[in-house]
């Protein structure tokens, strides 16, 4: 992949595709392709042959997907399922009928099995029971890498397939119904510190650990694997520690200098205990996550303040 290649980036509006839109440019690569959701929609194969045949795409990120927390996945499961197969199906077939170099498939650590030992290999992937709350969205994500694995394996494609642990920063989604819990915790505690409110009111005992990796430094790990890996095994994205949900509330809560308590719903469900992700493969390439939480998440309440109003997010 060299800054004259046709690279096209599938979801460039998304949190995951704009920072590496934003990556490739920063970095000097100028033939960059891009459709929002309208011009082209990746769930119709018609359309989706039609744009290949016209632009004729080199490497492609494939970061298009449907996304959503736990409320969202509970609601809507048979969409998770369905789109997110759509996509994957149309994008990666038309990739190896029109010859494309190489394409990289975003992945989730939501794939892997529910109580998966920590942190979690590679090699864990399809050796246990998933998270029942984002079962479907997880199918569909391992459909995704084994598509990528099966057409390596008859048509001698070089289709890649990386594994992102929980992702945040500028451009997330911080819609309560359907964003993720970073997003979803800053948003609440902002509007709980403007209504004067005295508590927030958080799912789960805030017991599960999670780990979390800003999207800059995604797109950062996503392009050094793009030039440097072409291993029909997926690979890790991480950051190599995790944190509590209620130490992420105490930090959200410090950035957003709120005031108030923090009161844990027990009969919501907790998800997930732990999901920590080895990434010793990658830090083996070379490459390791360089944006620290607090910093990070200072950033992305920084970022809603300037883009977002409530109005804006209902």
């Amino acid at each position: 992949m060299n800054h004259k290649s046709k690279i096209y980036i599938a979801g460039h509006r998304g949190l995951v595709g704009s920072a590496l839109l934003q990556r490739l440019e920063t970095e000097g690569y100028s033939n960059l392709i891009v459709r929002t959701r309208t011009e082209l929609d990746l769930r119709d194969l018609g359309a989706v042959n039609d744009f290949f045949e016209e632009e004729k795409p080199e490497f492609i990120f494939l970061a298009a997907a449907k996304v959503g927390g736990i409320l969202a996945n509970v609601d809507y499961p048979a969409d998770f399922l369905r789109d997110n197969l759509a996509i994957e199906l149309n994008v990666i077939e038309m990739a190896y009928r029109h010859e494309v170099k190489k394409l990289l498939f975003l992945g989730s650590s939501c794939i892997y099995p529910k109580f998966a030992p920590q942190p979690i290999k590679e090699e864990c992937l399809l050796t246990g029971q998933l998270e029942s709350t984002n079962e479907p969205y997880a199918i569909a994500k391992i459909a995704g890498v084994k598509l990528c694995q099966a057409y390596n394996w008859q048509h001698r494609t070089n289709f890649i397939s990386v594994m992102p642990t929980n992702l945040y920063g500028p451009g997330d989604n911080f819609d309560l119904r359907s964003s993720h819990v970073l997003p979803a915790l800053i948003r609440r505690f902002h509007e709980a510190k403007e209504r004067g409110e005295r508590y927030v009111s958080i799912w789960g005992t805030g017991e599960p650990r999670r780990e979390f990796l800003h999207v800059d430094d995604l797109a950062d790990a996503c392009v050094f694997i793009m030039k440097t890996y072409s291993d029909n095994e997926p690979i890790n994205i991480g950051v190599g520690k995790d944190i509590s949900i209620r130490e992420l509330a105490e930090l959200v809560r410090e950035v957003v200098v709120y005031r108030g308590d923090i009161v844990y719903d027990t009969t919501k469900p907790d998800g997930t205990p732990r999901k920590l992700l080895d990434v010793s493969k990658l830090e083996g390439l070379g490459w390791r996550a360089s944006i620290p939480l607090s910093e990070g998440i200072q950033q992305t309440y920084s970022w809603f303040l300037k883009s977002y109003s409530l109005q804006k997010v209902k």
